[in-house]
């Protein structure tokens, strides 16, 4: 998987060479542009023709973290099933799609709400050719053992089937018919899609980096996949308390898994202790999750998604920044080692998570602190900023001297 360019390699070349290139650096000039668009329509700045809480729901579950899953997957999926890599023709379609529908979502979605869903659908249309692929790599891989990707197949049907309810959600919208769809594909798209998705890939990957041999309990994966579907069906119908007894049993089973792997977490290099954080991030992402769940249901308030939000930073975004690291340095031709500016960002992130957990819970509590919107939004955007500085050169023409 190393790219070597000759001296007549153009940059654009090496930049379309392998797939997590493309797709990481767009994720991240999407993940500053979405958040500032979300944030000036959110507080009224910016005139939008889309609802600014549906343009960040969709934005964030099919653009911002889809862009680097796919980056990601379409690197690794072929070695996990033992099979020749993608080819740079089928990646770079599904990377054009998702660059054209983007724009013409984003586009839309400040000004002209159906340009938004023709938007939509030419995401869709990438995001269904990458799970095509996904699939024809599958049944023609000779790796021995095809669980986790089987389980990774299973997590993009999930969120091909939660692409689908906003749709026709939006569709519906824009004839004037209106209709509570957005609980069933939120919770569809961040639990049983990209939660899940990242359980998958982290549950594989981390215990493989830290050369530990993780005990795994019959079924873990199916059983995680049920509690999380209980739980995304229990937050689509709205019963917040029965869905925290099951957020919590979630929590205590993952907690007792991960420690029982004895992860070497504070002995480790920074580049892979992000990764042990990320990990655990999700049992104590949940844990204060369905003690939300609870105190909001005692408190008759709303923790504005409060327990969702700091299991997608903490969890979520940690292991997606630690990955992204790794794969970039491991595919630059460098050895990959986290210096101080990447440890920084690796701590930087933990900042931004519970920023948008202190604002959501002075939001709960009914205190006057709505700036930590902004603060949190604020930190978000450097942080990808930062990230794109630090890495943007190397995902774009290689590392220096190459």
């Amino acid at each position: 998987m190393q790219f070597r360019p000759n001296n007549e390699t153009k940059p654009f070349d090496y930049f379309l060479s392998q797939p997590h290139q493309p797709f990481f650096l767009t994720g991240i000039v999407w993940a500053i542009i979405t958040m500032l668009l979300f944030m000036l329509g959110h507080k009224g700045v910016l005139p939008m023709a889309v609802d600014a809480s549906l343009f960040h729901a969709y934005a964030m579950l099919f653009i911002v973290f889809s862009h680097f899953f796919h980056g990601f997957l379409l690197t690794t999926f072929p070695r996990f099933c033992m099979t020749r890599p993608v080819p740079v023709a089928l990646y770079t379609r599904i990377f054009i799609l998702y660059e054209i529908g983007t724009t013409l979502f984003l586009l839309g979605a400040v000004g002209y709400a159906p340009v938004a869903l023709i938007g939509i659908l030419a995401v869709f249309a990438g995001h269904l050719l990458a799970v095509s692929g996904f699939r024809l790599i599958y049944l023609t891989g000779a790796s021995p053992e095809k669980s986790d990707p089987f389980w990774l197949l299973i997590a993009h049907a999930m969120g091909i089937a939660a692409h689908l309810i906003f749709i026709v959600g939006v569709t519906y919208g824009l004839f004037g018919y209106d209709f509570p769809w957005q609980p069933w594909g939120v919770g569809m798209g961040v639990y049983l899609y990209l939660f899940f998705l990242t359980f998958v890939v982290a549950q594989r990957m981390v215990p493989f980096f830290s050369h530990v041999m993780a005990d795994k309990p019959n079924r873990f994966i199916p059983i995680v996949l049920s509690l999380f579907g209980l739980k995304a069906l229990l937050f689509a119908l709205g019963f917040p308390v029965i869905e925290g007894a099951v957020t919590l049993a979630l929590s205590l089973y993952l907690a007792k898994t991960l420690l029982s792997w004895r992860l070497p977490v504070f002995d480790s290099p920074a580049i892979l202790w992000v990764l042990h954080l990320g990990l655990f991030w999700l049992p104590v992402g949940l844990f204060i999750d369905a003690v939300l769940k609870f105190a909001a249901a005692w408190l008759q308030t709303s923790f504005l998604f409060g327990g969702m939000h700091l299991v997608a930073l903490g969890f979520m975004t940690t292991i997606l920044i630690g990955f992204g690291t790794r794969v970039t340095l491991g595919h630059s031709g460098q050895v990959p080692h986290a210096d101080r500016f990447s440890t920084a960002l690796f701590w930087f992130t933990q900042v931004v998570v519970l920023a948008r957990f202190f604002y959501s819970l002075a939001l709960g509590l009914g205190l006057d602190m709505a700036w930590l919107f902004d603060l949190a939004a604020t930190l978000w955007l450097l942080l990808f900023l930062a990230w794109g500085i630090k890495f943007g050169p190397t995902l774009f023409r290689g590392a220096p001297g190459r």
